[in-house]
């Protein structure tokens, strides 16, 4: 196998950098499956990753990207061969495995999924983990019980790549949806996507209360903080709210009032190791819910080159909706 091409982030004694260079085969880590990648996508944590925001990488050097869709060039694993069209999100790839921001990974096969029936590569890493998040939200809402007759949904951070794909999956499935965002100028943009109601983050973002008045009854947070708190103080009796992202802090600063007074239940989403079976019920969900005409619309493509320049304006919330990662 000849060199191949990747972002690669370094430690250096001023910190760390980020470069586009050579990668030469015999720097690839340990794993089952070889895989060219054809594409992969640019996620919060990507942005994370990339600018050394926050400790996201654990081992240098590192290609960034947690996630990629391509095809399988040598496996040792029983359940794919060369030719072979896969897809993969989370593992740690990306964090403590090299990732999917390069021509090449090679990987454990038993964190891929096969290329679900219906999707190309490029419409796989549109969805990709913000979106494949998203709908683990969607199922968590369902395993509670909880459906479009129980009230509105909730969606926070609604511009960004969870956000727009939960919209979309929530508006297809019958929910009205309040879709709430730190852009205003993003409302038409939410609205061709099925959002019923905009709200301003304002409204969330205030000191929270223990209770406030009931306005929805299911959610998917993509921010924490402040506005979880105050979207867990807002959500009718028996209602959930699926947590998902930490875009605007990692604390939570709440009460048990909306669990022991209304019996509100908070959903973790943890979309790195789920295991296998709920991964690929989640992918053929994802092919068979989701408006492909709007994953089109909420999706810009970047090729390789252009990817490492993104990070900031992803962690700014200047990128709306999912980018995706022309590798090849």
């Amino acid at each position: 196998m000849a060199a191949f091409r990747a972002w690669v982030i370094e430690k250096a004694e001023s910190g760390q950098t980020l470069a586009l260079r050579d990668v030469e085969p015999s720097e690839l880590m340990d794993g089952d499956v070889t895989v060219r990648v054809s594409h992969s996508g640019l996620n919060y944590k990507d942005g994370l990753a990339m600018t050394g925001r926050m400790p996201v990488v654990r081992r240098f050097p590192m290609i960034p990207g947690i996630d990629f869709a391509g095809t399988v060039e040598a496996s040792e694993h029983a359940a794919y061969k060369p030719g072979d069209a896969v897809v993969l999100t989370g593992w740690g790839v990306g964090e403590t495995h090299l990732g999917g921001l390069g021509e090449v990974a090679r990987v454990r096969g038993d964190w891929l999924v096969p290329l679900p029936e219906g999707l190309s590569p490029a419409r796989a890493m549109a969805i990709g983990t913000a979106g494949y998040t998203a709908m683990l939200s969607v199922l968590a809402l369902e395993r509670h019980g909880l459906t479009p007759e129980s009230g509105p949904a909730l969606v926070t951070g609604a511009a960004g790549g969870v956000g727009s794909v939960a919209v979309a999956l929530l508006r297809q499935a019958g929910w009205h949806v309040v879709a709430a965002t730190g852009r205003g100028d993003e409302a038409d943009y939410l609205k061709k996507l099925g959002a019923a109601e905009i709200l301003e983050r304002e409204a969330l973002g205030g000191e929270p209360r223990p209770l406030a008045k009931e306005r929805w009854a299911a959610g998917i947070d993509a921010v924490g903080g402040r506005v979880l708190a105050n979207a867990l103080a807002m959500t009718k009796g028996g209602g959930a709210i699926a947590a998902c992202g930490n875009a605007g802090g990692m604390d939570l600063p709440s009460s048990v009032a909306p669990f022991i007074l209304r019996g509100v239940a908070l959903l973790g989403i943890n979309s790195v190791t789920t295991p296998l079976a709920p991964r690929r019920a989640a992918w053929a969900r994802l092919a068979r819910d989701l408006d492909l005409a709007l994953l089109d619309a909420m999706t810009t493509t970047v090729p390789l080159e252009e990817a490492g320049g993104r990070a900031e304006a992803l962690l700014a919330g200047r990128v709306r909706g999912r980018t995706v990662v022309a590798v090849a």
